[in-house]
């Protein structure tokens, strides 16, 4: 049995449905048991004092990498019939930035701001308003900013082809690059935390 499993008509497209449905539930529980739908926690990170939300997301990635890299290495996972949007490197990145800016000010990100406006927080609702009226300014934008939102298409790129290394590599680099990442969360936060009580380290 393969995967992706509704591309191998395994059920139709309105199961789908229900499907996303029920893995966004559980996502959305997921996150606010995490505590991802308080700003002041996800903003928190950005002063360093508390790095959850690092933490969480990259064991989110690399779990997710490691999990698709040893299912297509058993022939469990057909990638090529996983979807992929194009890379498309300077909007991209531009909108990176924009998303970024909006984290900082916020405290939120789309998916956290559903969470926060759903459990009744007014500051994840307004937020969530904003998302909204960004979405519809840009569609009314589109025709005047096509052609950038279109500029360096550089079609569906994979990291590993992009750096010229085997996906083993890469896997492993982005492993460590988590371990690391974990292990200056970490000493930030200690560090952070004696500044705060006023014990020089």
């Amino acid at each position: 049995m393969n995967a992706p499993f509704f591309k191998f008509d395994m059920f139709s497209f309105d199961i789908s449905l229900v499907v996303a449905f029920i893995i966004g539930i559980g996502f959305g529980f997921a996150l606010e048991r995490g505590g991802f739908g308080s700003a002041r926690i996800l903003a928190s990170q950005f002063y360093f004092t508390d790095m959850r939300v690092l933490k969480v997301m990259f064991s989110a990635i690399v779990t997710a990498m490691l999990g698709v890299f040893f299912f297509v290495a058993f022939g469990w996972l057909d990638l090529s019939l996983v979807y992929y949007t194009d890379t498309n490197m300077i909007p991209q990145v531009v909108g990176g930035l924009i998303l970024g800016v909006g984290f900082v000010v916020g405290g939120y990100c789309p998916g956290t701001s559903c969470v926060a406006a759903v459990t009744g927080r007014i500051d994840g609702a307004l937020y969530l308003i904003g998302v909204m009226a960004g979405i519809f300014i840009f569609g009314e934008l589109f025709p005047l900013i096509e052609n950038f939102y279109s500029s360096t298409d550089m079609g569906r790129v994979f990291l590993p082809d992009y750096l010229g290394m085997s996906y083993g590599m890469v896997v492993l680099l982005v492993v460590l690059m988590a371990v690391g990442a974990f292990a200056a969360a970490e000493w930030g936060e200690r560090k952070m935390a004696a500044k705060k009580s006023g014990v020089v380290k």
